[in-house]
């Protein structure tokens, strides 16, 4: 039925304008914003079908999210809706050389960390789906998520779909222990793993000379068919390198790095994804990467967690374009 189908938390974004302190500002930009929502959203911009899962409260906040995913031509039929429960906020800080921005949470109690095993058809929601995508943000967001991103994993399997997982670590959800322990039994059901060489040592404790030999060490362990990892520089809060490797079938994969000037940094991560998938599903590995990491540095130029560039937009970029004004 879709190309992917993607299950996690979005919440209510609300940014202070640049360059003003939380404490200090008196407006608050209203979005929103959640891994594996900014992965769905990206992977229809790019062309393809797409269904997000999560559980909302039936409220005008539950129906902002759902009309934004609408929006963007994702379908929100398997949205699970609760009765007087919350959506989880954030809010964004944005920094400025040598302040880094910052985010905070107040997402506890959220609707979907309250998700029950049993609540969503998942043979249904994965019926005919191509690809099923996740991370580990869901499972960190309490007991019965966890319960439930496993057992989404169990029927990604059972309908024969591919499985991809952002390793996506959380400090401020939970511990690197906690989340090894429940992250590593769930490798078994993941064919493509996205991480960064940070996660991965935090998680696994995988660490290596290069990026590539992080990688690699991942393949043999878990079995993955591809690794895929970021990369992003920093030498300003405003200005950043990014790139990408991939690493499958014994061969390794890199690609040109970017330099951005970044307007908004949060979910280029999520921005690679959803481009590496539509790269990988149209193409192969060598493709996912190009593309994941255009449509990457494209979606941190402009504001919000939802990227807003276009397929053309990526391949102009892929062929060359350069900065003057399009006329």
């Amino acid at each position: 039925m879709f190309d992917v189908v993607t299950f996690g938390e979005t919440m209510l974004r609300l940014a202070a304008p640049p360059f003003r302190r939380l404490e200090q500002t008196s407006i608050l930009e209203v979005t929103v914003g959640g891994s594996e929502h900014n992965v769905a959203t990206g992977v229809c911009r790019l062309g393809l079908s797409a269904a997000w899962v999560s559980r909302l409260p039936d409220n005008p906040l539950g129906r902002m999210v759902r009309n934004k995913t609408r929006e963007f031509g994702v379908d929100t039929s398997f949205v699970v809706w609760a009765q007087g429960e919350r959506l989880g906020l954030y809010f964004v800080e944005y920094g400025a050389s040598p302040r880094s921005s910052s985010v905070l949470y107040d997402r506890a109690g959220s609707a979907i960390s309250r998700i029950q095993s049993g609540e969503v058809d998942w043979a249904a929601a994965l019926s005919g789906v191509r690809l099923f995508h996740t991370s580990g943000i869901t499972p960190a967001l309490s007991r019965s998520a966890a319960a439930v991103t496993a057992e989404a994993l169990q029927a990604a399997r059972a309908a024969d779909c591919l499985v991809s997982y952002d390793l996506n670590y959380r400090a401020k959800l939970w511990s690197q222990e906690e989340a090894r322990a429940c992250q590593e039994p769930l490798m078994a059901f993941v064919d493509i793993l996205m991480t960064t060489e940070e996660d991965t040592a935090r998680v696994f404790g995988i660490r290596g000379d290069d990026y590539n030999q992080v990688a690699i060490k991942l393949a043999d362990r878990f079995g993955f068919k591809v690794v895929t990892i970021t990369l992003r520089d920093t030498p300003s809060v405003w200005r950043n390198t990014w790139t990408a490797i991939a690493y499958a079938d014994g061969i390794c994969y890199d690609d040109r790095t970017y330099d951005i000037e970044v307007v908004d940094r949060v979910g280029g991560g999520d921005a690679y994804d959803a481009g590496f998938l539509y790269g990988y599903l149209t193409g192969d590995v060598a493709k996912g990467v190009r593309y994941g990491n255009a449509f990457a540095a494209l979606g941190q130029t402009a504001w919000g967690d939802l990227n807003w560039a276009t397929l053309s937009e990526v391949e102009a970029l892929l062929g060359g374009a350069g900065l003057r004004i399009t006329r």
